[in-house]
């Protein structure tokens, strides 16, 4: 470890990340999007920028054609993008996809498919929550093994981009009873695949997820061994929930700065709402926290890239805390920002709206802490 600092290279990514982003995925895009109910949910020019820009191969070795920059460097592009609310399949095909083909895939899905996700012409979904919160464990969705490969039923929900996707990365169970880890196998189904069934569902942040029914569906082979995937399925969450802290201290430090701004601005009885001392201390309060979340932010990334023996008590304390921050500091943006913080004309309201589901993926402050407590003993 070098320190909760970054290095040269990764401000510089965190900086073109910032530029390019402001520029091609700003809060208008999302808004744009949300308005014209557009049928992606996020722009495919915008997204094959991001991919020349060797984004969507961050987390990808070189020799499968990406840039192995590590999930610190990610955890950067995640921060801006959740700064500007960016709309893309970052976190459903450069993360969790990228991570569950490292992890698991054989020599030739590899090659395959890292270096399709790299390229920018494949785009994966990962289906694993069955119940209306996050049990990785609860698995009732049944693989059976058929001729040479795997026949799926079963249904899914809250799959990120599901609608999009070319191929799932699907939970199953192969054997064992619900909630048992072992029996646990993951399997690549091909969303157009004969007995797939894929509803959009467009979230309160303009999002995309999806629910995901099998009847009879092929399966197209496991990725890893089969009845051990639970194994790797909690390593691709850790990754992902990592990344979705890093997107929560986004959102939360740009809510701040935009509170800031607008206390500045903002007069009553002939002066600035910011020289109200009462406000001057939930503005301190709330900076003094987010400068915490920075700190577990990066340990965890870090601890991501080390493969340390911490790194799922390190991501849970991440995830934890960036939600319960990003909580506040969306609360107290649109409680700032008076009765105009509750109108669509401010974009303080989409912040709340983002952070909200952002917060529940893939476990919320209460699965996470009660995670890391588990992890320490208690």
């Amino acid at each position: 470890m070098t320190g909760l600092v970054l290095t040269e290279e990764q401000q510089m990514l965190k900086d073109a990340a910032k530029r390019f982003l402001q520029e091609r995925a700003p809060v208008a895009e999302l808004r744009r999007l949300r308005d014209e109910r557009d049928e992606t949910g996020f722009s495919r020019d915008t997204w094959a920028e991001m991919v020349d820009m060797g984004l969507a191969g961050t987390l990808i070795p070189e020799d499968f054609g990406g840039t192995g920059f590590g999930h610190v460097g990610m955890g950067q592009v995640f921060e801006e993008a959740g700064r500007n609310l960016s709309a893309s399949p970052l976190l459903s095909t450069a993360v969790l996809g990228a991570a569950a083909v490292n992890l698991a895939g054989n020599a030739e899905q590899k090659q395959a498919l890292l270096g399709a996700i790299a390229e920018g012409s494949l785009v994966t979904a990962l289906a694993a929550d069955e119940a209306p919160r996050h049990d990785p464990l609860k698995v009732e969705t049944r693989a059976e093994a058929e001729g040479d490969g795997y026949v799926v039923n079963g249904r899914k929900q809250f799959v990120v981009d599901g609608h999009v996707a070319d191929k799932l990365i699907v939970s199953a169970r192969t054997s064992g009873g619900s909630s048992d880890s072992e029996g646990i196998s993951l399997l690549l189904v091909d969303r157009e695949a004969d007995g797939v069934d894929v509803e959009r569902t467009i979230m309160m942040d303009n999002r995309n997820a999806a629910v995901v029914t099998f009847d009879n569906a092929r399966a197209e082979g496991l990725l890893g061994e089969e009845g051990k995937g639970y194994a790797v399925l909690e390593r691709v969450l850790d990754a992902g929930n990592a990344q979705l802290a890093a997107e929560l201290l986004g959102i939360a430090q740009e809510s701040f700065d935009r509170t800031v701004k607008y206390l500045q601005e903002r007069k009553q009885f002939g002066v600035t709402i910011g020289s109200f001392q009462g406000l001057q201390h939930r503005a301190a309060h709330l900076f003094s926290e987010i400068e915490l979340v920075k700190s577990v932010v990066i340990r965890a990334l870090q601890a991501l890239d080390e493969d340390a023996d911490d790194t799922p008590a390190l991501v849970s304390l991440a995830k934890a805390k960036a939600s319960e921050v990003a909580e506040l500091a969306t609360n107290e943006g649109v409680q700032m920002h008076g009765g105009m913080g509750m109108t669509d004309e401010f974009d303080i309201g989409l912040f709340l709206k983002r952070a909200r589901p952002v917060q529940q993926l893939f476990g919320d402050y209460r699965y996470h802490a009660s995670r890391y407590a588990r992890l320490n003993g208690y």
